[in-house]
């Protein structure tokens, strides 16, 4: 009998993932709003791209856990939005002023 630690380590990198783009995502909103969200696509499409190429199989699943964790990260940022604007989350002072000046 011999133990497979793949899936506890995919497991482990995915929890890890999903906890650091938590805080990524209300961070890019709070500084940048809704703007940058090509930049998650285009990281995306890269890790997937990268995932489709490695010959490690590990290092392949982390890479596409990562791209969809970019993907879904998009909508997060928009969701992020709409909690900004109910109040759950503290909108940016700087950018709200800039946002105004520029509708004006």
């Amino acid at each position: 009998m011999s133990i497979h630690p793949e899936g506890l380590i995919v497991g482990a990198a995915a929890f890890v993932i999903i906890g650091l783009f938590h805080p990524v995502v209300v961070k890019t909103e709070y500084y940048f709003g809704t703007k940058p969200w090509w930049i998650f696509l285009l990281m995306g499409i890269g890790a997937l791209a990268a995932s489709l190429f490695m010959t490690e199989g590990i290092v392949s699943t982390i890479l596409a856990v990562l791209a969809f964790c970019l993907f879904w990260s998009i909508g997060e940022l928009f969701e992020q939005r709409k909690r900004v604007a109910r109040g759950w989350f503290p909108s940016n002072p700087k950018r709200d002023k800039q946002a105004t000046k520029g509708d004006k």
